[in-house]
């Protein structure tokens, strides 16, 4: 006779996450599972995210506001991701962003971001 072990839904309301507060006024609340993680990100008008890059693939969908996304080594690129618009990132992408308005991102993750869950992403602690 074998036995299986039966994996368990975990479900999350995100006003009941903790947020943790970063750089300025951004804060974000995540939740995480094996191989995807996803992030409710707040921003305050003209907080920044300075450029980074990671091994992450990353989709990031805007719920409110607007992000000015710059991408590549040179900010080669601009984009302005508003209310209902998603933005996909592809691994190692150097990008940074700014706030055009108050807004709240959802990003979405694969693998977890695990300097995310260390706190050693000292990019968004500045």
């Amino acid at each position: 006779m074998s036995t299986s072990v039966t994996a368990q839904e975990i479900h999350y309301r995100w006003n009941d996450l903790p947020a943790e507060p970063l750089k300025g006024t951004i804060s974000r609340r995540l939740v995480t599972s094996e191989r995807m993680m996803i992030a409710h990100v707040y921003f305050k008008k003209g907080d920044d995210v300075p450029r980074h890059s990671h091994e992450n693939e990353q989709i990031t969908y805007i719920l409110e506001g607007a992000l000015l996304f710059w991408f590549g080594a040179e900010d080669n690129r601009q984009v302005i991701v508003r209310a209902g618009e998603v933005v996909v990132i592809p691994s190692h992408l150097p990008h940074r962003a700014v706030a055009l308005e108050d807004t709240l991102d959802v990003d979405v993750f694969c693998p977890p971001r695990q300097d995310w869950l260390t706190g050693t992403d000292a990019y968004l602690r500045g």
